[in-house]
């Protein structure tokens, strides 16, 4: 090899070594539980799916009460298709979830990284009396999440539900490890809760321990009743303004995973998903610059 051709190599093999990757985009599982593991993997693959979000929770595709049993077969067929897992949906609110051991210690043996806790709700009008009952919970959660080497993520789901508004997330959070629990952000979720700038607010508090991303869209639509709420709808028809969600996670690098979900109604919803997909991934390709 002469020198000329040795430069012209190392200068490609550094500038694909400095190109970003694509993220990884997974599929929620629960729109897809009418399948067993192994067609569950291969569907996602056919459509174009990197990964699985896997719910391990009641109804989901692995029981609580089976994950020492199932999980390993679930992920082993889904990992056969060529697709990760790098996170489970759970329903573990505290370590004293008799499940909760048997779970993350499976998931931490199939080196799952990424865990989303279950949700605690608004039960009373103190908000310092009601974060201080969840910062107890999250103790268990972080010390159940460094065992079995498994990073926990909290979901801001909108409505009465703690942490939709993200600042109280942080209020329980901000002193644990950040390498054991972070936040499982939803630009949907958090739009609905602060659509004029509180979502940008909250992405950006997020942003420094941020672990997971659940997408989806919606719009705002009065009922029968006269009553305003949320609609879920196709990605990209909807108020979230994914150009600008997208662009604050590719500045900071954010290699996924990201979670697809199908939360509205279609006809075919395979096709659905693909579709959605293919939004996605455009968006994700504009953002990321790959």
């Amino acid at each position: 090899m002469t020198r000329r051709e040795f430069t012209s190599v190392l200068g490609a093999v550094s500038l694909a070594a400095a190109e970003p990757s694509f993220p990884t985009v997974c599929v929620f599982s629960k729109h897809m539980a009418q399948f067993g593991y192994d067609e569950l993997g291969k569907r996602a693959k056919d459509i174009g799916f990197q990964g699985i979000d896997l719910t391990v929770r009641p109804k989901g595709h692995v029981l609580p009460e089976r994950a020492a049993q199932d999980l390993p077969r679930a992920v082993e067929a889904i990992r056969t298709h060529g697709l990760t897992v790098p996170m489970i949906t759970t329903d573990i609110k505290s370590a004293a979830d008799p499940n909760a051991k048997a779970i993350l210690s499976g998931a931490g043996k199939l080196k799952i990284p990424y865990w989303k806790v279950g949700y605690h709700t608004y039960t009373r009008d103190d908000i310092e009396a009601e974060i201080a009952k969840v910062r107890e919970a999250v103790t268990g959660i972080v010390a159940l999440s460094k065992e079995y080497g498994v990073t926990a993520g909290w979901h801001n789901h909108s409505g009465n539900y703690f942490g939709s508004a993200v600042w109280d997330t942080r209020a329980v959070i901000h002193d644990y490890d950040p390498k054991w629990i972070g936040y499982y952000f939803d630009p949907g979720h958090a739009t609905i809760e602060g659509g004029l700038a509180g979502w940008r607010i909250a992405q950006n508090m997020v942003m420094p321990r941020i672990k997971m991303v659940a997408i989806k869209d919606f719009y705002w639509e009065k009922a029968a009743d006269g009553k305003w709420k949320n609609r879920w709808c196709p990605m990209g028809e909807g108020m979230v303004d994914w150009e600008r969600v997208f662009a604050g996670f590719a500045a900071a690098k954010f290699p996924g995973p990201y979670s697809l979900h199908l939360e509205y109604q279609a006809p075919d919803e395979l096709a659905a998903m693909a579709r959605d997909l293919e939004y996605v991934r455009k968006r994700l390709a504009v953002a990321y610059g790959v």
